[in-house]
């Protein structure tokens, strides 16, 4: 019997109690969806923390080692090329094995390179590291998007894994102010770069353990694994007792092979659009963010890497802040796909305007403007929806292979950005540059068609193909 048919004849068979699923999505919002937040979200401010870090570690590491372009870029873009095999590879795994014990290796994983990248005693060794490094960074990202989706309620899922994803807005705001206060202390840059990549190992050890009593995605348990009693009991003791589990009708089992998901056409295009979508962000989002001090050095000659950091922390601060609120704010009520294409349309607008326009590039001030309008569209837009529409499309059994695959496809534009926005920037310029990235988010608008609004639906039935 083909997936669809076994989808169908489990729906035809419905009983008066409710399912995990079922119960999942309709509970309140309450104090485990603010527990798994918070668990999940420090994971991520440890992504973003390790991976935005970088922009300042490779301008002091390029000193020191007298670095070429080519080798510089390498260094900035181990870690997401790390990224790229680590979602696929864990996100697949998580599918086999369950979300909860690859959740504890990805933060292992990172532990280690983020300590080995501080010891490297040469370049090979510091871009073999940050690889290792992103590896588990990568693993993370499936992993935390859909344990968090697959807790949510129907109403508020939106917002919860948003809240996930926001926790990069600190990661962002707490490496440039690390970097600068390491920086004024008068500790030697060879120092400095050191002590700013094993930081990263601090929150990772911290949120182990807290993984480790996390329990398993219940939908999973139920869903694939078909343990209603035990994901009824972790359910209960994870909640508090806030979710009345004492009478709990089986789950569907109708899943789907892989060979069925490689084979779907409905699956071609949920990854079309997810992973099309994330990687032409991504494209935009990393090589702009990691190539920013070199961009701020075409804008502002003069400007000393510590006033390069505090122009970025404004961008951060005073942009990219406020449309993480926002988005986790209404990113419910606007709907996920349409937030998408308000976000992309922005971004594209903004770096069209200062391509368009050469005074905009040579005055610091109409720039940080205009350049920090499509950082709050990004953050309320795509650099949100990217993260949680992966989480909500796929099929249970199917999810976090989903989102490992859109989250490394994305990570592979970020790659592709990392080095080709600096040689784009050399050869035509920074408004040169910025058409590119204007037409990325274009592009973005076609990817996000191929997408359903999947706000407030209900996370098992809609994931599954008709």
């Amino acid at each position: 019997m083909s997936f669809a048919e076994q989808h169908t004849a489990a729906e035809a068979s419905v009983s008066a109690s409710p399912t995990i699923g079922q119960l999942l999505d309709e509970a309140p919002t309450s104090h485990f969806h603010r527990r798994a937040v918070v668990i999940s979200g420090m994971g991520f401010f440890t992504d973003a923390y390790d991976l935005f870090v970088i922009g300042t570690v490779a301008s002091l590491v390029q000193a020191q080692w007298s670095l070429s372009t080519t080798m510089t870029s390498w260094v900035t873009g181990a870690a997401i090329l790390g990224a790229f095999v680590g979602a696929m590879s864990f996100g697949r795994l998580a599918d086999v094995v369950g979300r909860k014990s690859v959740y504890t290796t990805v933060a292992l994983i990172m532990i280690i390179g983020a300590i080995g990248s501080s010891l490297a005693p040469n370049v090979a060794t510091l871009i073999v590291a940050r690889f290792v490094l992103g590896l588990g960074i990568g693993g993370d990202y499936p992993v935390s998007a859909v344990l968090m989706s697959e807790y949510a309620n129907r109403a508020d899922r939106g917002r919860l894994v948003g809240l996930v994803f926001s926790m990069q807005a600190l990661g962002l705001i707490v490496g440039p102010l690390v970097g600068l206060a390491l920086l004024s202390s008068g500790i030697a840059s060879t120092l400095v770069w050191r002590l700013l990549l094993v930081l990263g190992a601090v929150p990772a050890a911290a949120v182990i353990y807290l993984r480790a009593r996390m329990p398993e995605s219940p939908r999973f348990q139920a869903h694939v694994r078909g343990s209603h009693a035990a994901a009824a009991a972790d359910l209960h003791r994870f909640s508090d007792g806030a979710i009345d589990v004492s009478h709990v009708a089986p789950a569907s089992r109708a899943l789907m092979s892989v060979r069925e998901f490689v084979t779907s056409r409905a699956m071609w295009r949920l990854l079309l659009g997810t992973a099309g979508s994330w990687f032409l962000f991504d494209y935009a989002y990393y090589g702009n963010t990691l190539s920013l001090p070199s961009i701020l050095s075409e804008v502002s000659p003069k400007a000393t890497l510590e006033g390069k950091m505090v122009l970025s922390l404004v961008l951060f601060l005073v942009f990219a802040l406020p449309g993480y609120a926002v988005a986790v704010a209404r990113i419910d009520r606007i709907g996920h796909r349409r937030l998408q294409w308000l976000g992309f349309t922005i971004m594209a607008a903004s770096f069209g305007a200062l391509a368009a326009v050469p005074r905009l590039t040579t005055l610091v001030a109409p720039f940080i403007a205009i350049f920090g309008i499509s950082y709050f569209f990004t953050e309320f837009g795509p650099n949100t929806t990217t993260f949680v529409l992966p989480s909500e499309v796929f099929p249970v059994e199917m999810r976090t292979t989903g989102h490992g695959v859109a989250a490394g496809i994305g990570k592979l534009g970020a790659f592709v950005g990392v080095f080709l926005v600096p040689r784009l920037e050399a050869s035509f310029g920074l408004r040169g540059m910025l058409v590119v990235a204007a037409a990325a988010g274009l592009a973005g608008l076609a990817t996000t068609a191929l997408l359903p609004e999947a706000s407030r639906r209900a996370l098992d039935h809609d994931a599954a193909p008709h």
